[in-house]
């Protein structure tokens, strides 16, 4: 796989954990039967921060990590960065639906590392 791929490849994973999360605030919507805003149901409060939190943080990583394949990263480099924001995006979405926080620490940790890596990268490419 060439750094693209592996990019493809993370944002295929994240874009469907985006659809899952949404799915699950549907599914409560539905049983909660509430269709604007929350309703005072926690629940469903915690499922629309979560989507939320992902919808904040995803499209900005993939765009970076699609721009550093482009900056000829390596594929390694792309799996590390793909692969550690992904893991931290799926521990933050369990942590903070089960209002659990050591996962969900972890995941925002696991989330930012790799975003500043990003960041840090694309401004250097940038500037060489």
């Amino acid at each position: 796989m060439n750094s693209t791929q592996v990019a493809a490849l993370y944002a295929g994973l994240n874009i469907a954990l985006l659809v899952l999360l949404a799915v699950r605030v549907v599914g409560r919507r539905r049983s909660a039967q509430v269709s604007l805003g929350d309703g005072g149901d926690d629940d469903l409060s915690r499922r629309i921060r979560t989507h939320g939190n992902a919808s904040e943080y995803v499209p900005a990583f993939l765009v970076g990590l699609f721009m550093t394949a482009a900056m000829g990263s390596s594929a390694i480099l792309v799996h590390a960065l793909g692969a550690s924001f992904t893991l931290g995006r799926l521990m933050h979405a369990i942590g903070l639906s089960a209002s659990i926080m050591a996962p969900r620490a972890l995941g925002m940790l696991l989330t930012w590392v790799p975003m500043l890596a990003v960041a840090g990268l694309l401004v250097w490419q940038g500037i060489i």
